[in-house]
C-alpha cells in the first residue's frame, strides 16, 4: 500500500471462523494505519454495518488491540447508512457505536444523518468529504483503508444489483430507495471505493458461496456490484470463513 507506484495488488485469505478472521483483519488494519500516519500523519478509514464486521470491532475494542491503535490520529467515516435514527437497532452507525467507538478514545469520526432527509443527508456527508480532504469539486478522495462486506445478491455498501448507484460516476454519496428492502439508504459510490488505498471485503456464512465464487471469478463478467470494487491503486483483499469458501458448515 505505498503511494501510487502499483496497481491493484489482489489477495484471498480463508479463515476457520470469524474470530480469526477478524485477527488477520486487525493485523492488515494496524499495518495500514501505521504506513498511514507515518506518510500523511492520518489514517482515514470507512466502516460498514451489518453483523460481519462484529467480531472485528470487538476484537479492537478489547484491550490489547485498543492500546495499539492511535485513536486520536484516527478518522472515522462510513460506507452507507440506513435512513434510521442513530439509536434504531439497524442504524449501522449505532451498531459501531456500541461495539467499537464508545469503547476507544476515538474522536474524529463523521457519521451520516440517517434520521435526517436522505437527499439533504447525502449531500452534507458528500460536502464534509470534501472539506476533509481538502478536495475540489470534482476530485474523490482517497481513503486509506474501507472495510466493506458483500450480500448474499452481491451487493456492498447500499450499492444493490441494477440500482441507479451502479452507474454513478460523478457523486461521492447518493441516496437511494433500495426496493428490495422497501427503505431508503445512504451510499458511498464506486468512484469512491474504487479510489482507495485498500478495500477489505469481510464475508461469513454457506449461504455467500455461490456468490463468493461469482465475485472471485475474474473471467466472469462483472454484474454483481461487489465486483466493481477493483481500487485503480491500491490493494483489494477479501477475508472468508470457511463455510463461505466451501460452501459448507
Amino acid at each position: 500500500m505505498q503511494g501510487l507506484v502499483r496497481s491493484i495488488h489482489l489477495s484471498l485469505h480463508i479463515h476457520k471462523n470469524p474470530a480469526t478472521m477478524a485477527e488477520r483483519a486487525a493485523h492488515i488494519l494496524a499495518a495500514a494505519c501505521e504506513e498511514a500516519i507515518e506518510e500523511r500523519g492520518v489514517f482515514r478509514i470507512a466502516l460498514s454495518g451489518g453483523v460481519t464486521p462484529i467480531p472485528l470491532f470487538r476484537l479492537l475494542a478489547a484491550h490489547d488491540w485498543a492500546d495499539r491503535l492511535p485513536w486520536d490520529k484516527m478518522t472515522f467515516f462510513f460506507v452507507d447508512e440506513r435512513c434510521v435514527d442513530p439509536e434504531h437497532p439497524d442504524s449501522n452507525y449505532g451498531l459501531a457505536r456500541r461495539e467499537l467507538l464508545s469503547k476507544v478514545p476515538a474522536t474524529h469520526f463523521y457519521r451520516m444523518r440517517g434520521e435526517s432527509d436522505p437527499v439533504a443527508a447525502a449531500a452534507k456527508y458528500e460536502e464534509q468529504m470534501r472539506q476533509e480532504f481538502g478536495i475540489s469539486d470534482t476530485a474523490f478522495p482517497r481513503f486509506d483503508f474501507i472495510i466493506l462486506g458483500m450480500g448474499a445478491d452481491g451487493h456492498t455498501g447500499s450499492i444493490f444489483p441494477n440500482s441507479p448507484a451502479m452507474a454513478e460516476r460523478k457523486r461521492l454519496v447518493i441516496d437511494q430507495y433500495v426496493p428490495e428492502r422497501k427503505a431508503d439508504r445512504i451510499t458511498m459510490t464506486l468512484p469512491v471505493l474504487n479510489n482507495a488505498r485498500c478495500c477489505l471485503f469481510l464475508v461469513t456464512g454457506k449461504e455467500k458461496h455461490a456468490v463468493l465464487s461469482k465475485a472471485l471469478n475474474l473471467l466472469d463478467a462483472p454484474t454483481l456490484p461487489a465486483q466493481h470494487v477493483h481500487p485503480t491503486v491500491g490493494d483489494l483483499i477479501w477475508i472468508v470463513d470457511e463455510a463461505a469458501a466451501t460452501g459448507q458448515d
